[in-house]
């Protein structure tokens, strides 16, 4: 699947989330261009200048969701800071709640917060466990950082690693609002869609322990 079809899939998704019921049609070649300037903005700026996006995106946004203007002006800034982002496969709940959570994560509080890895399918999550164990000598500490296909919650659409620091912090704190929680000590960056807060677990390996 090529880029465009697969950033065409991602504003679908986002759509759907902002309460619209047909994909984005944000021009593609306006979009390549923006991608292409976003290369070449200094880090220190990129906050102010996706920021300074996400409002001038918003009269457009607004002819197209009016209720839902700014959070979906919002996924189209977070889509051009992020261009390697992929929102496919996520559950439908889990989706909805990290495209809310970071919509106001970034209009409330100036945070911005990028998804690193959401849905796996079976067979790479298979392969990043088998090369986790290659690594550490063992299937024990293997799954302190991994967990076997057929007991992750990527490949089923409710994990999500988001970045940088700062914005899983802010998730941390508020996103028990919207279902989102950490659940392991060792994994900043992972959260987890639940509909009731889960205990904390030290890393992955405990959660095979805990199970009744």
């Amino acid at each position: 699947m090529n880029g465009d079809v697969r950033r065409t899939v991602r504003a679908h998704s986002a759509s759907i989330v902002c309460g619209m019921d047909k994909p984005s049609t944000f021009p593609f070649r306006f979009r390549e261009r923006l991608y292409a300037a976003a290369r070449l903005v200094p880090a220190v700026l990129r906050w102010p200048v996706t920021r300074l996006v996400a409002i001038l995106l918003v009269p457009v946004a607004f002819c197209r969701a009016p209720g839902r203007a700014r959070c979906l002006a919002c996924q189209w800034a977070l889509g051009l800071r992020f261009p390697a982002e992929d929102l496919r496969g996520l559950a439908p709940s889990a989706l909805a709640a990290f495209t809310r959570a970071r919509a106001e994560a970034f209009w409330r509080d100036g945070q911005v917060i990028g998804l690193t890895s959401g849905y796996r399918d079976a067979e790479l999550q298979r392969r990043m466990f088998t090369e986790e164990v290659l690594r550490t000598g063992s299937v024990a500490a293997a799954r302190h950082r991994v967990l076997p296909a057929e007991e992750s919650s990527h490949v089923r659409g409710l994990a999500l690693d988001v970045r940088p620091v700062e914005g899983a912090r802010w998730l941390e704190r508020h996103g028990g609002r919207y279902g989102l929680f950490r659940v392991y000590d060792n994994e900043w960056w992972h959260f987890e869609y639940r509909t009731a807060e889960p205990v904390r677990l030290p890393h992955p390996a405990e959660a095979l322990r805990t199970r009744p």
